[in-house]
């Protein structure tokens, strides 16, 4: 029974090592022993080259290392629209770090004109600031207009929001 959960772990073990190295590029290995080599000459004559002695090279290596803007909170806004009222409600975002400058970078939202209730109208509007210029955006709302909604229930819609740069 031993036997068989060893070679069970085994080939587990061996699976992932299999997909790790399928998802990541392979480190190219340095020749452990260096070899003679032999070359062509100028007259396919082979000539051979003996190395005159081989060493170990250290290299002290510095990167910057620039992480990208991306917004790291949910948004989930909820609201009871009654009959033809208009509605504007205000929502923040919050950003990984703050930017570098303002004026570079601006949200982007995968729509922002929307038929929450898909009748063909469209109702609700997202608005937001041009510019980032801090880690919290403060300066976006949500503007829902009643007399386009025309079936009543809960409607849910998802709008997915990323930051561009500004052309």
């Amino acid at each position: 029974m031993t036997i068989l959960i060893s070679i069970f772990c085994f080939f587990i073990n061996f699976s992932i090592l299999m997909a790790v190295g399928e998802s990541f590029p392979a480190t190219p290995l340095l020749p452990s022993i260096p070899s003679d080599r032999f070359e062509q000459g100028e007259n396919s004559e082979a000539t051979l080259r003996r190395l005159l002695s081989t060493g170990v090279l250290e290299v002290q290596l510095e990167a910057d290392v620039v992480v990208p803007l991306e917004v790291i909170s949910d948004v989930h806004i909820k609201a009871l629209v009654i009959d033809d009222e208009n509605l504007e409600i205000p929502f923040e975002v919050e950003l990984n770090k703050k930017p570098e400058s303002s004026g570079i970078y601006r949200l982007h939202f995968s729509k922002t004109a929307l038929d929450i209730d898909n009748d063909g109208v469209i109702d609700t509007e997202i608005f937001a600031s041009k510019n980032i210029d801090s880690k919290r955006i403060k300066d976006n709302y949500v503007k829902i207009t009643g007399k386009n909604i025309s079936k009543e229930g809960t409607h849910k819609k998802r709008v997915y929001i990323t930051v561009e740069v500004n052309d």
